[in-house]
């Protein structure tokens, strides 16, 4: 074995040693830091062909590993806005510069703008609900935009579903001309029973219906809606524009009082422009020997109104609460994953970029295939371990002075040697 062999070989176990104390050290560092995950250093060794009698050091190769797959424990905040994966997969980002990236520290808080950035600069990214219901787009990280929540806007929702639900009176009297029920417009209309409706327009306006219960038969009812400000003055009917706005007629089973018909909704079209469709569920009347009495009444909608905050479910989509109580969804979060997320590699700001040995990125939505779910109001702990890292530190500074020593050794046997031809 040759003393300068002996040397480098010292040489390269201080090398990995030092690359093993400053994994360490970047642990320890980072053992607060939201989504950080551990790096540990793997050893490979390094060996040299030897000839007979003779025998030739080698050394040690390090490989920097980084636990990201491995998940923290989930610590709870008092800020909606904070999210947590629960389970596998990566918050899409954005970079100050543009580029997307994945992270699993969802620190999220709006900036000026809106947007929602994490402690990192990094914006969160998802898909809007502007052009409909999203859907994941499945070659790439396309469509996805900052997730912006304004607080300025004013915005108005207007009325698409909502549901009635009402007993009617089985010994009401029978309308029998078709001239006196409601849907003729008549002033001469009759009806059994009557409600009206708080429903919005597209600009936030209320727009009140008026709705009409006739029995025109045994155990049948014509349900008669017209806009209450097409009534006439000082009465009801005739409404103007001598149209309903929407009409269904119902059914009854005489045994139970329960409706057979179907389909058990009524569709109310208010004129434009722009049009407006409202689906009103009526599937749970029933008529019984009770008078007129309503269970149930609730139409979608609301006025104009500032955002007062912001709700994110499970399933990713993040929910504008308005000031008026009324919820609206304005974006989905996506959450992606790579085949071997341990093979990513590690940026600055706590992001992983995919590599070839890591594999593509793959989007779906949170409880989707395999993908974990979002926890709003948690942030995740880094996966460091304090009593294993000093553990290591222990371990690497005792490894490293131990080959400190093979060093000096080598070096003073290479001294006696010089010094023999003296």
């Amino acid at each position: 074995m040759s003393l300068y062999g002996m040397m480098r070989t010292g040489v390269s176990g201080m090398n990995a040693q030092a690359n093993r104390l400053s994994t360490v050290a970047d642990n320890i560092a980072n053992a607060s830091t939201t989504g950080y995950k551990r790096s540990s250093t793997e050893f490979s060794s390094l060996i040299i062909p030897t000839v007979t009698g003779n025998y030739t050091s080698g050394g040690v190769t390090t490989t920097v590993r980084t636990s990201i797959s491995q998940q923290g424990d989930l610590k709870y905040t008092t800020s909606g806005s904070d999210l947590a994966i629960n389970g596998s997969g990566f918050f899409v980002v954005q970079s100050p510069g543009g580029a997307p990236v994945l992270t699993r520290a969802g620190s999220f808080v709006p900036d000026a703008q809106g947007r929602l950035v994490n402690a990192a600069g990094f914006q969160l990214m998802g898909y809007s609900y502007e052009n409909g219901n999203p859907s994941v787009v499945a070659n790439g990280l396309g469509g996805l935009v900052p997730v912006t929540i304004s607080q300025t806007d004013l915005v108005a929702i207007p009325s698409a579903t909502g549901i009635f639900t009402a007993n009617l009176p089985a010994d009401a009297e029978e309308v029998t001309d078709p001239n006196d029920w409601p849907s003729a417009n008549n002033a001469t209309a009759k009806y059994s029973a009557k409600s009206s409706l708080v429903t919005y327009d597209h600009l936030g306006s209320e727009q009140l219906l008026d709705v009409y219960y006739t029995k025109t038969g045994p155990n049948t009812w014509e349900v008669a809606i017209f806009k209450q400000s097409d009534a006439a003055p000082d009465t009801s009917f005739p409404y103007a524009g001598d149209e309903m706005v929407g009409t269904q007629t119902l059914t009854f089973d005489p045994s139970n009082g329960k409706l057979t018909t179907t389909p058990l909704n009524v569709n109310v079209t208010i004129p434009g422009p722009p049009a407006q469709s409202i689906d009103i569920d009526l599937s749970k009347m029933t008529q019984l020997d009770k008078s007129y009495t309503v269970v149930d009444a609730k139409v979608d909608g609301a006025a104009p109104s500032g955002i007062a905050g912001v709700q994110i479910a499970e399933d990713g989509v993040v929910y504008a609460q308005y000031e008026n109580g009324a919820m609206k969804p304005i974006f989905r979060v996506p959450i992606a994953d790579v085949p071997s997320p341990d093979l990513m590699q590690v940026l600055p700001g706590n992001v992983f970029v995919p590599t070839g040995d890591s594999g593509a990125v793959q989007l779906g939505f949170p409880n989707e295939s395999g993908r974990g779910k979002i926890v709003a109001g948690a942030l995740e702990n880094s996966n460091v371990d304090i009593a294993q890292e000093l553990t290591d530190m222990i371990e690497a500074q005792r490894s490293y002075t131990a080959n400190s020593k093979v060093f000096q050794t080598g070096a003073d046997l290479m001294d006696i040697l010089v010094n023999l031809k003296r």
